[in-house]
C-alpha cells in the first residue's frame, strides 16, 4: 500500500534547551496537523489513495564518559556512555518540564540535544485534541474502517517496561531517556480527561487523593473563598466539565460550565503559575481506582502526591478522629503485584513525612508529645476486600498484629507503591473513622458529627503540607530513594 506522509524533516542539534523544545513542537504540530487534515478531508468524502502516516518527534543525547556530575541531584544523568533516546508528545503541555530536563542534562554532561522524527507512528486517536469532536455521522456513511487508512494505537508502544525496570536495552544503547514513551503518555492524557472530567493542562504538580466526596466539597468551598478574596498565590479554580472560576484580582469572573454528569473520578484544580497549585481527586473506594488514576497522572510528572482519607483504626488506644501518618505499608491490595513485586519495600520519604508532621502541628496547634495524643506514626495495611470483617478474623488479625499495622484502608499502599514505581514522591495521612476490631462502628449521628468536625481540619493539614512541599526545590523532593541503578535521565 502507498504510504502518504509529510516530507521528512532533518535531524538538528541544539545547545539551547528552548530552541530544542521549539523544534520538537514544530515537528509535532506539523505531523499531527497532517493526520487531522486528512481525517477532515475524509469526512468531506475525499478518500486518501494510501495509508496516512506521520511520526512522533524524537529527542536524543549521547554520552561519551563515565565522568561524575553533581551527585546531589536525583535526576539528569546519563548513567553509561552511549546513546539515550525518547519519543515526545504534547510539547505545549510539557514545555516547562522538557526545557527543565534539557537544561539539567546539558549542564551535567555538556554536548548537544539532537531532535528529529522518530520511527514511532502517531495513531489517529492521539493526533486529535483531547476535547476535539469529529463528524462521526459523515465518517460512518463512508463505510470505510478508519484503520484501513490511519494508524491505530499499538499497546506494544505504550507499556510500562521502562518504569517497571524490566526493559533491557541493547548493549551501548539506545538507552531510554524517559520512563514513558510518547504513545504511553498520549494514552494516559486521553484517559485522564475521561476519568476526571478535566483536561490534562489543568493538573497541578501537587496532587491530593481522597476517598470521600465531602473532602472535595470542603476543598471547593475553600477554593471559591480564595478566588473571591483575591488570593495572592492561586490564579483560578477548575471543576469537572471545564468551569473555571478566576481569581477576583483578574476581573475575569467565571467561564465554562460544570459537567452535566460527574465522571468516575472527578478532579478539581486550584491553579497557580508553573503548575505550582494543588489538584484534588476523588478516587472513590478501592485499589483498582487508586492504581488507575495514578497510572495516568504519573505521566504528568507531578512533584508530590498524598492520600487523605479515612481508615479503620486497629489499636484500642486510638480514638475516632485520630490521625495516622503512614511510615510503612502492608500491600494486600494485589493490583500492582505483576508490576512491582511484593519483595520490593516501599520506603517512607523523609521530605514528605516531615511536611505532614509539621502541617499537623501547625493546624492543630499541638507540639511535641501533645501531637502524639492525636496522631500515630505506623504501618498502614491496604486490603482489596471492603468486607474483610465478614471473614474469619483470626488469621487476618494475626497477620495485622505481626505487621504492627495501626490502620487499614483500601487505597494508601496502592498510591504509595505506584509513587515508588513511577518515581513520584508520595505520602499518606489518614483519619480514623471506625474501629471494627474493637466493636466501634460508625452510628449515623456520630458519623455526621465526626465528618463535620474532622474533615475541615484534615483537609487543611493536607493543603498546608503541600504548601510546605511547594517551598522545597524540586530536586530535593524527587528523592534518590526512588531512583534505580540505571535510571532514566528525565525526572
Amino acid at each position: 500500500m502507498t504510504i502518504i506522509s509529510p516530507p521528512h524533516l532533518p535531524n538538528k542539534t541544539f545547545s539551547d534547551p528552548e530552541a530544542a523544545w521549539e523544534y520538537v513542537a514544530e515537528i509535532y504540530a506539523r505531523n499531527t496537523r497532517f493526520i487531522r487534515e486528512h481525517l477532515m478531508a475524509l469526512a468531506q468524502g475525499v478518500i486518501p489513495q494510501g495509508r496516512v502516516r506521520a511520526f512522533y518527534p524524537v529527542v536524543q543525547l549521547t554520552s561519551t564518559s563515565y565522568g561524575k556530575t553533581d551527585s546531589t541531584l536525583p535526576y539528569g544523568y546519563l548513567h553509561t556512555p552511549g546513546i539515550y533516546r525518547t519519543t515526545v508528545t504534547a510539547p505545549l503541555l510539557f514545555k516547562t518540564y522538557l526545557i527543565e530536563q534539557f537544561t539539567v542534562i546539558l549542564r551535567n554532561h555538556g554536548g548537544v540535544i539532537e531532535v528529529g522524527e522518530s520511527d514511532t507512528r502517531i495513531p489517529l486517536h492521539f493526533a486529535l485534541g483531547v476535547s476535539e469532536r469529529l463528524d462521526g455521522e459523515a465518517l460512518n456513511r463512508l463505510d470505510i474502517p478508519l484503520r484501513d487508512i490511519f494508524d491505530a494505537p499499538d499497546l506494544v508502544d505504550a507499556d510500562d517496561e521502562i518504569a517497571n525496570g524490566t526493559f533491557i536495552p541493547p548493549a551501548g544503547g539506545p538507552y531510554p531517556l524517559s520512563a514513558f514513551t510518547a504513545p504511553r503518555v498520549d494514552y494516559s492524557l486521553f484517559r485522564l480527561s475521561h476519568y476526571t472530567g478535566t483536561e490534562p493542562q489543568h493538573f497541578q504538580n501537587f496532587v491530593i487523593f481522597t476517598n470521600y466526596q465531602f473532602y472535595i466539597d470542603e476543598f471547593c468551598r475553600l477554593a471559591h473563598d480564595h478566588m473571591q478574596s483575591g488570593h495572592a498565590h492561586y490564579d483560578s479554580f477548575v471543576e469537572p466539565g471545564g468551569r473555571i472560576t478566576h481569581n477576583a484580582r483578574t476581573g475575569q469572573g467565571v467561564t465554562g460550565t460544570l459537567a452535566a454528569r460527574m465522571p468516575q473520578m472527578p478532579a478539581y484544580h486550584l491553579t497557580a503559575g508553573r503548575g505550582r497549585g494543588i489538584t484534588m481527586v476523588n478516587i472513590g473506594v478501592g485499589p483498582s481506582n487508586a492504581k488507575t488514576i495514578t497510572d495516568h497522572i504519573a505521566v504528568l510528572r507531578p512533584h508530590a502526591w498524598l492520600m487523605l482519607g479515612h481508615c479503620a483504626g486497629l489499636r484500642n488506644s486510638q480514638e475516632l478522629g485520630d490521625y495516622v501518618l503512614a511510615h510503612a505499608y502492608v500491600r494486600e491490595d494485589h493490583v500492582l503485584d505483576a508490576d512491582l513485586p511484593l519483595s520490593v519495600p516501599i520506603p517512607a520519604l523523609a521530605e514528605i513525612q516531615i511536611a505532614l508532621e509539621r502541617a499537623v502541628g501547625e493546624i492543630t496547634k499541638l507540639e511535641g508529645l501533645e501531637t502524639k495524643r492525636i496522631m500515630r506514626t505506623g504501618t498502614v495495611a491496604t486490603f482489596d476486600n471492603r468486607n474483610w470483617e465478614l471473614r474469619d478474623q483470626r488469621e487476618i488479625t494475626q497477620r495485622l498484629s505481626q505487621s504492627r499495622a495501626v490502620a487499614l484502608d483500601m487505597e494508601s499502599a496502592t498510591i504509595a507503591a505506584n509513587g515508588f514505581r513511577f518515581r513520584v514522591p508520595y505520602g499518606t495521612l489518614l483519619c480514623v473513622s471506625d474501629k471494627p476490631l474493637h466493636g466501634e462502628l460508625k452510628l449515623p449521628g456520630m458519623a455526621s458529627d465526626f465528618y463535620r468536625t474532622q474533615v475541615n481540619q484534615h483537609l487543611l493539614i493536607g493543603l498546608r503540607a503541600m504548601e510546605i512541599l511547594r517551598s522545597e526545590p524540586a530536586e530535593r523532593l524527587h528523592s534518590r530513594k526512588l531512583r534505580s541503578f540505571a535510571e532514566t535521565a528525565f525526572q
